[in-house]
């Protein structure tokens, strides 16, 4: 009984996959684009990725952090709050 638990565990392990950041797709922006647009705004761009159709990261701004979302395609800032 021990060996077949102990080797479903394993079999389960095996299986998972683990989580990953979407890939840029065709014709959106580049991230240093994303941190001129930031930086525009008093940003400074600290963390970015590809992340459910959408650009995903973080910012500082007078020592405080920001999370944001941007559109691909645009740049424009989707959302924009303060990181708790």
């Amino acid at each position: 009984m021990k060996q077949r638990l102990v080797l479903m565990a394993l079999a389960t392990g095996l299986l998972s996959v683990p989580a990953a950041a979407d890939v840029p797709g065709k014709g959106w922006i580049k991230r240093e684009q994303i941190g001129r647009i930031l930086a525009k705004k008093g940003y400074q761009l600290t963390k970015i990725e590809a992340d459910d159709g959408h650009w995903e990261g973080e910012a500082t701004r007078a020592g405080v952090t920001y999370e944001f979302h941007a559109d691909p395609r645009t740049g424009k800032l989707t959302k924009l709050q303060r990181d708790h």
